[in-house]
């Protein structure tokens, strides 16, 4: 009978895997572009474990990570690690590595000092590639020389890298947090669920499917910053599209706080273009970033004390920027509960899985429905896209 469990769970930065042990926990899996992917990758390491529910040693380090990801002060030092499987000299990497501060950062070079085996940067570089206890053993608070960002591992690569420790550094010495979202919905997620329940015995059926609510906010360090990964992703893979915005956030790569307008105006198309963007996209960055400097962009409290429609109607006079891309920062950056993208083809496809419809609904349909589950439309929206995944699986 197997030793090994395994869970899912959400936080800012995407659906990450934990896997322990009777020792402890043996693995960290950060997001891949989809769920199952992330499945997959954590049941390479471990194909004799099993999905279950968390212990609850292993609920208390999960709970942690989801803090850390959410710019909270959290202390994953404590975090029983299985390192049985571990070689010696990457155990003694990854210990030195769990005393790195959040916020702070060392190079491989230093690492490598107080490990007593100066000269081995490249080696504490291999073996940080292969943490299995992302996160927990901070490898992404590891740089390579000069402070630059160097490779990550994980979806995203440097992007994911610069989002981690932007998320740190925002809430570092006690500083108020500088972000945009601050983990926290503007509802009560309880009462959301019971609404819809009551309100809609078809949706309630999706939701009994699903299972909890489980959506997580994520976090920028500016409107701009925000805005322009999301130009980025417009209309491309996650994989695709978080490669591309590794190789921009790369071309700053003394920029751990966040990509800002500055960088974007003082670049070259060139590079901007060598980075993989696409014209339209380089024109809409550069729109955006002129905005940001100019005082056109809203700042994080004007945009606290908007309306939706304000929102929409305020950065939609960006270049590139449209109504859905504005609908995904209302709900998953500032959990705003009343958000239904009724264009978005996920929200389309998962509404005819729910209500088993043959033909994808009209806005108007949809909008319809969608009327019995104000005041929160944004997790109903949630449960129809998890419908999508029901249907695949």
């Amino acid at each position: 009978m197997t030793s090994h469990g395994f869970a899912l769970f959400d936080t800012p930065i995407g659906s990450c895997g934990i896997a322990w042990g009777t020792r402890g926990v043996v693995a960290v899996q950060l997001p891949a572009a989809r769920e199952l992917e992330t499945r997959a990758r954590l049941l390479e390491r471990l194909p004799d474990a099993l999905e279950k529910p968390p212990p609850p040693d292993v609920q208390l380090a999960l709970n942690a990570i989801g803090a850390l990801l959410r710019g909270e002060a959290s202390d994953l030092s404590v975090v029983p690690l299985d390192m049985d499987r571990v070689p010696p000299f990457h155990r003694r990497v990854y210990e030195v590595a769990r005393t790195i501060p959040p916020g702070a950062t060392l190079s491989y070079g230093e690492l490598a000092g107080r490990l007593g085996a100066p000269g081995s940067a490249r080696a504490v570089g291999q073996a940080l590639g292969r943490n299995p206890f992302a996160i927990v053993v901070p490898c992404h608070r590891v740089l390579a020389a000069s402070g630059k960002l160097g490779g990550f591992s994980a979806n995203g690569g440097v992007a994911t890298k610069l989002r981690l420790l932007s998320l740190e550094r925002a809430r570092g010495d006690g500083a108020p947090p500088l972000l945009v979202g601050d983990g926290v919905f503007g509802f009560d997620p309880d009462l959301a669920v019971d609404h819809l329940r009551t309100a809609d015995p078809v949706l309630a059926r999706l939701m009994d499917a699903v299972g909890p609510f489980r959506m997580r906010l994520k976090s920028a360090p500016s409107v701009f910053a925000a805005l322009a990964e999301a130009i980025v992703y417009q209309q491309l893979t996650a994989k695709a599209a978080g490669t591309i915005f590794g190789r921009v956030c790369a071309l700053f790569p003394q920029a751990q706080e966040g990509l800002k307008a500055g960088h974007i105006l003082r670049v070259s198309d060139e590079k901007l273009r060598g980075a993989g963007l696409s014209r339209p996209k380089l024109l809409s960055l550069r729109d955006l970033a002129e905005r940001a400097v100019s005082g056109g962009l809203p700042t994080i409290a004007e945009i606290n004390n908007m309306e939706d429609e304000a929102v929409i109607e305020r950065l939609t006079e960006v270049r590139g920027i449209g109504r859905w891309t504005v609908e995904m920062l209302l709900m998953f950056q500032l959990g705003r509960p009343d958000v239904l993208p009724a264009d978005d083809y996920g929200i389309r496809k998962g509404f005819a899985v729910a209500f088993r419809k043959r033909d994808l609904p009209r806005r108007d349909q949809l909008e319809r429905r969608g009327a019995r589950w104000k005041p929160y439309r944004t997790v109903a929206s949630w449960y129809l896209w998890r419908a999508v995944e029901l249907a695949k699986t």
